[in-house]
């Protein structure tokens, strides 16, 4: 059973730093690319970070320079640290995989940029 489950997210005032974690069971963690996600209110699901299998990332072109995705596999981590916060960044963040034919994500975590 594919699981995900998030945490760090918080409230932190414009300029901050947060980081963000998820940790997966049920995959061979090292073999599959992770995403993270974001929902803000009324917007759609979109993606921030990902990382491939072999370490190889690419962003969102409004959280480049800003924000590093980074995997742990002998823990089964991947961690999004988020620096330089902007209002804009707040949402609801999520990990994502894709395993077989659909994708797992975790429950979310709310980070909220705010003063």
């Amino acid at each position: 059973q594919v699981q995900l489950v998030e945490s760090g997210g918080g409230l932190v005032q414009p300029g901050g730093s947060l980081r963000l974690s998820c940790v997966a069971s049920g995959i061979i963690f090292r073999t599959y690319a992770m995403g993270w996600y974001r929902q803000a209110p009324g917007k759609q699901r979109e993606l921030v970070a990902a990382i491939s299998s072999g370490g190889s990332t690419n962003y969102a072109e409004d959280v480049k320079g800003r924000f590093t995705i980074s995997r742990g596999n002998a823990k089964n981590t991947v961690d999004l640290q988020m620096n330089s916060l902007k209002s804009e960044d707040t949402a609801v963040y999520y990990c994502k995989v894709r395993y077989g034919l659909r994708d797992y994500w975790g429950q979310g975590t709310q980070v909220t940029v705010s003063s």
